[in-house]
């Protein structure tokens, strides 16, 4: 699992028929320090998840799982919302 912020949303009014009320978010991959890193992706979301809202995510062949849609054309999915992170620095 990954860990992401949402920082926005897509609409699509055209879309493969598997994603038909799916929503879709524009995700800001993150390191464990919470720094930005890479660029931002677009991610089904499946728990709910906002704008502002710090988010676990999978990717590649795993995504299409956690939409429980068989053969959906998913590269990223959100399957939850973190409310804290606690490191212990070395």
């Amino acid at each position: 699992m990954l860990v992401g912020k949402i920082i926005g949303t897509v609409t699509a009014t055209r879309k493969d028929e598997a994603l038909v009320g799916a929503k879709l978010l524009v995700t800001q991959p993150l390191d464990m320090e919470g720094n930005a890193k890479d660029h931002p992706i677009v991610a089904v979301d499946t728990v709910g998840a906002g704008v502002g809202e710090t988010v676990l995510y999978v990717s590649g062949s795993v995504a299409p799982f956690a939409v429980r849609k068989k053969d959906v054309p998913v590269d990223a999915a959100i399957v939850g919302i973190i409310d804290r992170i606690d490191l212990q620095k070395p």
